[in-house]
């Protein structure tokens, strides 16, 4: 499966022999993992800068290049810079940096993951980490059938944002906060309507 080069916040598998795509999936996760630690452990601006810039340093290198990068940033620029705007007026510059540059650097992170692992092996590791917990009840393959919806549903999801956004802007609606997100939200619903229905109708709902 080939990435599309835009219209996704995650960027799908993209083929390659890079260093990144030969790593074993437990470093990729831990890495993962990392990332989103950071977000509470590093509380200076500019070590998240840093990270930030280490992690697209490692995306660059292994080659899958700065187009699905800017591409896939185009439905997240616009929160961070909603959120860079609110957190420097409420808290000031610096804990505004800070703060974007650590959810740039998840979402990059989360990306190099989706990029260089194809789905079905990055299900199927999913679905070894949970096997521990089937002692508890927990079920490692309907974990991993929710972890392969989840990311089925974002490009969905963000198609729909897009479609709306243009629709509200036609409309010379733009700056309409009920025009941009009520339509957004009944696609969701109906969304996952349809995808619980497909579920039921195959036994994948029953207990």
């Amino acid at each position: 499966m080939r990435s599309r080069d835009s219209g996704g916040l995650l960027v799908g598998y993209v083929p390659g022999r890079s260093w990144l795509h030969r790593a074993p999936l437990w470093a990729k996760f831990v890495g993962v993992v990392a990332a989103g630690a950071a977000s509470f452990v590093l509380l200076d601006w500019r070590v998240s800068l840093l990270a930030l810039g280490a992690v697209v340093t490692a995306w660059l290198s292994a080659g899958l290049g700065i187009r699905r990068l800017v591409a896939s940033w185009k439905l997240v620029v616009p929160l961070a810079a909603v959120l860079l705007a609110f957190q420097w007026w409420q808290q000031g510059p610096a804990t505004a940096a800070r703060i974007v540059a650590n959810l740039l650097l998840c979402f990059v992170a989360a990306g190099l993951l989706t990029a260089t692992v194809p789905l079905r092996d990055l299900l199927d590791g999913v679905a070894a980490l949970a096997r521990p917990f089937r002692r508890f009840g927990a079920d490692p393959e309907r974990f991993a059938l929710a972890i392969a919806i989840m990311i089925r549903s974002i490009p969905v999801l963000a198609g729909s944002f897009a479609e709306v956004g243009d629709s509200a802007r036609a409309r010379g609606l733009e700056r309409s906060v009920r025009a941009r997100t009520v339509p957004v939200v009944l696609s969701a619903v109906a969304y996952a309507r349809r995808t619980g229905d497909a579920l039921a109708a195959r036994g994948l709902g029953d207990d």
